[in-house]
């Protein structure tokens, strides 16, 4: 690995870290802003929604920009400004204001998710090996950490303002500090096609973007309904139901820095697929168990088959022919939030049918519909193996 890219390479792995302590700040004083601004849950409902608006409506402009300007540029500017954001939150005075602040934040959070996912593309190209897990997993450390370090701030009622002024002012430090390691791209954006006219998009990205649709569907459904199935349909104790989460996200923090080495050995198609499966078993396995100690396993092979596939596909989507890094990645994501939106919402209305167990049945479909698409990936690794050869072969 030359120095360049070995400093790119920690330059992205501080990047992501940056991004879970700085989206992990706000998720943690939640419960204080809403209670500073005297709102009810439904408000502020309405008012985080807010915030996934702002990022979908940014998506397919972070793409545009990255292919105009290059994902080196935008990733610094963007990261630097959702550190500045997390601040807008803390300054809100009534519901109308959060809105408008989570609106920005969301925003800014999706510009640099994409950004930095498509500077994360080009430095593993320039490795020449996988690491877009390792990548994904220093953001759900960073989530972690964020989380622990709200949690111990709000327990000494440290106003929210304060703690998310030096959560900021710290982490757009950190990101001007590695700015100048990230890999300049600008050269490569003519190679590609600004745009992506539905006539024009390649079979594999539609692909890639329904397999993002129904992996973040599955993994918001697991944030927001795990513990209340625990609770409601299991009948756990309160902390035990508070634990049924954790221990997804732990296993998928595990096997996100554990996922390139399986990626090297497997390749894309069979890791996504294989992911697929065995997050699909753990699913049912969690939801045939009759009790909370027999479901903790399958949540935790849940996590583990969903730890490694949205970092493979948001780098498989910049990687697809003729589209550029960002315009691909954009795409993928852009319909990954989607299925993040809209899958807590559609467990709760189906739950209200057919029961919660039955309910979540929904994402095992979406599991076993991801390793089903998987098989477009093999596009890819076609066209891979072929740009090897040519890099090798005698002119």
């Amino acid at each position: 690995m030359g120095l360049k890219v070995r400093g790119a390479w920690w330059g992205v792995i501080v990047l992501f870290l940056v991004h879970g302590l700085v989206v992990a700040s706000w998720l943690s004083r939640i419960p204080a802003i809403q209670s500073a601004l005297q709102i009810n849950n439904g408000v502020l409902g309405v008012t985080l929604l807010a915030s996934a608006i702002g990022a979908v409506t940014t998506i397919p402009i972070t793409g545009w920009l990255i292919t105009r300007f290059g994902s080196r540029k935008v990733t610094s500017v963007s990261s630097t400004l959702f550190c500045v954001a997390v601040m807008l939150p803390g300054t809100a005075m009534n519901a109308i204001t959060l809105a408008l602040a989570l609106f920005i934040f969301g925003a800014l959070a999706a510009a640099m998710d994409v950004s930095m996912n498509a500077q994360g593309v080009e430095v593993e190209k320039a490795l020449g090996a996988p690491t877009m897990s390792r990548f994904h997993g220093m953001f759900s450390l960073g989530a972690m950490i964020g989380a622990a370090i709200g949690g111990s701030l709000a327990a000494r009622s440290v106003p929210p303002l304060l703690h998310f002024a030096a959560s900021g002012v710290i982490n757009a430090v950190a990101v001007l500090a590695v700015a100048p390691l990230l890999l300049p791209t600008d050269h490569e954006v003519t190679k590609h096609e600004d745009r992506l006219p539905l006539r024009k998009m390649p079979k594999v990205l539609f692909a890639l973007s329904a397999i993002g649709f129904c992996i973040l569907l599955s993994e918001g459904a697991m944030a927001d309904w795990t513990a209340l199935y625990l609770r409601q349909v299991v009948q756990a104790g309160p902390g035990t139901a508070a634990m049924g989460y954790s221990v997804f996200s732990g296993a998928m923090a595990v096997f996100r820095f554990l996922g390139d080495a399986i990626t090297a050995r497997l390749g894309p198609l069979l890791t996504v697929r294989t992911g697929c499966l065995v997050a699909a078993v753990g699913l049912i396995w969690a939801l045939l168990a009759r009790s909370a100690a027999w479901s903790m396993p399958g949540f935790a092979l849940a996590g583990a088959g969903l730890s490694v596939i949205i970092p493979l596909v948001f780098g498989s989507g910049g990687r697809v022919p003729n589209v550029s890094p960002g315009a691909g990645i954009a795409t993928v994501t852009g319909m990954g939030y989607i299925g993040f939106i809209v899958g807590p919402p559609t467990i709760g209305f189906v739950s209200q049918i057919v029961t919660l167990r039955y309910a979540l049945f929904v994402v095992v479909g979406c599991c076993l519909a991801g390793a089903l698409l998987s098989g477009f990936m093999r596009t890819l690794e076609t066209s891979r193996a072929q740009t090897d050869v040519a890099m090798v072969s005698p002119i």
